[in-house]
């Protein structure tokens, strides 16, 4: 049937208060068109002030949920999150890479937003060697930039060089994410191995901010599955997050969390 849904998968970690994580990528893909699964690889207990727990499923349960889903449905992209240890990294890797996905949107989770740690150090060299080389797409902001990199990113420049060392660990495109670049506010940088696109949008001074990096990739994923370009999916997605940020919920007593059906009439 030509009317058929995209299926997308999410590979990530579960936020109870509902507005990151698995939770965030559910309801980003959903509203961007496509039908949304998930394999969940930790729970961690969490609301808009801080991460007060994280549990890691083992790995045996994350590979059978990624297996249910390929032995049943179309996936037309696969979108991972918070990886946690590089036990979980080696599962997901040994799980998709006998699938040859083609859209895959690895967004390198390693620190909520309260601070809290969501990536082990010997994880994150997991993720570089034998993650990065199967994804299409890395979707770093600049805080994981400089850890992935090793560089530290201050100004556009510094992302540019940033970029060129990530690309050398196997993904196909870069984004570097640059809501947190003081100089160049709300600018993302994509990179292709070639040529730098800059994503330039609009800085929306607010703190409910919680779970944009996890929205953003999500509705990435999603436009990547629905047949878009990696650069018109990237502006999709930016468009998309900017005004799920405008409309950001005043919810919870910390950072608030972006609202994924600001268009819906309420």
């Amino acid at each position: 049937m030509s009317n058929t849904l995209k299926q997308v998968l999410t590979i990530a970690g579960s936020d109870s208060g509902g507005g990151a994580g698995i939770q965030a990528d559910l309801k980003a893909m959903s509203a961007n068109g496509v039908f949304a699964m998930s394999a969940i690889t930790a729970i961690t207990a969490q609301n808009t002030e801080d991460v007060t727990d994280v549990f890691e499923l083992p790995p045996a349960i994350i590979a059978s949920q990624i297996d249910a889903i390929f032995d049943d449905f179309d996936v037309a992209a696969v979108k991972t999150g918070m990886l946690s240890s590089s036990a979980i990294v080696e599962v997901v890797v040994r799980m998709l890479t006998p699938q040859t996905v083609t859209n895959l949107v690895v967004d390198p989770v390693m620190i909520s937003k309260s601070g809290h740690p969501l990536l082990k150090p010997d994880a994150v060299e997991a993720v570089k060697t034998t993650l990065l080389p199967l994804a299409l797409i890395v979707t770093p902001n600049v805080h994981e930039a400089q850890q992935l990199s090793g560089i530290e990113i201050r100004s556009l420049a510094d992302a540019r060089r940033a970029a060129k060392v990530i690309h050398q660990f196997g993904c196909k495109y870069v984004l570097i994410k640059g809501g947190h670049l003081l100089n160049e506010r709300a600018t993302d940088l994509l990179y292709d191995g070639r040529f730098f696109n800059v994503l330039k949008g609009e800085f929306i001074e607010t703190r409910h901010t919680h779970g944009t990096g996890c929205t953003f990739a999500s509705a990435l994923a999603a436009h990547l599955a629905r047949g878009r370009s990696v650069l018109d999916s990237a502006q999709a997605a930016k468009t998309y997050v900017t005004e799920a940020i405008r409309h950001g919920l005043a919810i919870g007593h910390g950072h608030g969390p972006t609202d994924h059906f600001y268009f819906l009439e309420r």
